[in-house]
């Protein structure tokens, strides 16, 4: 039987009831800098879980205060953190929804006040803070200085690795099904991937299993204390996006895929780009990115599941993703910005509206 968009995914005993997924969307509201969910993330993550998505997963969520990309970053490095989310999780467990939660850590990418109020590098008497990197390369800011840098040593890098594990066993308290592992966008995993951005000489640097050396590491820790019924998920920049120099490809991705499932993770999102501004994108059209999730698909020799991102804006869009084979799960972020009942609305159009039955208190409006 062909998949669609509406066909469950089982991974592991966990199963969503559809393919599609909120993506990751920093909202940047934790307004008292202390890294704590408050009513925002509630509804911003409850609202798109009551459209039906089959996977609703929070913003990228930092292990320890310096890996916040901004000081306003939602966090998980201590149980009071774990306890805030919690409420969340629960209400996005009783729409139907699937709650995940990406675990992350900005690396180099640290330390910047909030888009809107220009996403420019904070020292640490602005409110920022010394930032951790791969190697001795900070973030170039144009003529603007960027926060001090520290080169990760070996505790450093144990230090990160636990950090990792000790969240993701406060996401699992506090009711997450998922948790994903973010090594993408130039944040600190995909620095230490990168060879544009990780000129070490030591295990995690070099070749291709010394680069990949912390992602897995990093993976194998979280599985140490996910349940064995509930999947983990990787996302990674399938490419820097750069040309001319030594960089992170395609190619390497799909090794890293069967890397990453040994490891014990069961499904990668694919995205691509963020290591370094002298990134060139080709385009940014309709699924722009969705040709690196099926070459992973294609390339692959384990049966790590794969999620396509990218321009996803329709639900004939994210249905042909599905029935041909292209990926596993569409995951969508700036559609679920614009609206939050997209699977509704998606059912509805692709006269599947018995697969996404909508809520009873919106049922006049549908």
């Amino acid at each position: 039987m062909t998949e669609d968009l509406f066909t469950p995914l089982s991974l592991r005993e966990t199963e969503a009831r559809n393919r599609v997924m909120v993506s990751p969307m920093c909202q940047y509201s934790c307004e008292d800098r202390d890294g704590m969910a408050s009513n925002w993330h509630l509804v911003h993550l409850g609202s798109r879980a009551v459209g039906g998505a089959g996977i609703v997963m929070t913003e990228a969520t930092a292990v320890e205060p310096r890996g916040r990309i901004s000081p306003e970053d939602l966090g998980i490095w201590s149980d009071e953190h774990g306890e805030a989310l919690a409420p969340t999780a629960e209400f996005i467990a009783d729409q139907g929804s699937v709650p995940a939660i990406q675990l992350a850590h900005a690396g180099r990418k640290a330390a910047t006040s909030r888009p809107w109020e220009g996403h420019d590098p904070l020292q640490p008497d602005e409110g920022g803070w010394e930032v951790l990197a791969p190697s001795d390369d900070a973030w170039d800011y144009g003529d603007q200085e960027s926060p001090p840098l520290k080169k990760a040593d070996q505790d450093d890098i144990e230090g990160v690795i636990d950090s990792f594990r000790e969240s993701a066993e406060r996401a699992l308290d506090a009711g997450f099904e998922v948790a994903e592992v973010h090594a993408a966008h130039g944040y600190l995993l995909h620095e230490f991937l990168s060879p544009v951005t990780n000129h070490r000489e030591d295990d995690y640097g070099g070749s291709f299993e010394n680069r990949a050396r912390l992602v897995r590491e990093v993976t194998e820790a979280v599985r140490e204390v996910w349940p064995d019924d509930k999947p983990v998920f990787v996302r990674i920049s399938a490419t820097d996006w750069i040309e001319g120099q030594e960089s992170w490809d395609p190619d390497q991705s799909a090794r890293l895929a069967d890397v990453l499932y040994e490891a014990g993770a069961d499904l990668l999102d694919v995205s691509a780009g963020g290591a370094d501004p002298a990134q060139e994108v080709p385009h940014s059209g309709p699924n722009y990115q969705v040709p690196y999730a099926e070459h992973i698909s294609e390339q692959k020799e384990s049966d790590i599941a794969i999620g396509a991102v990218g321009g996803i804006e329709t639900a004939e869009q994210a249905d042909a993703i599905v029935r041909n084979d292209r990926a596993d799960l569409a995951i969508l972020a700036r559609e679920h910005l614009r609206d939050p009942y997209f699977s509704l609305h998606a059912a509805d159009t692709l006269d599947q509206s018995e697969e996404a039955p909508v809520p009873d208190q919106y049922r006049r409006g549908f």
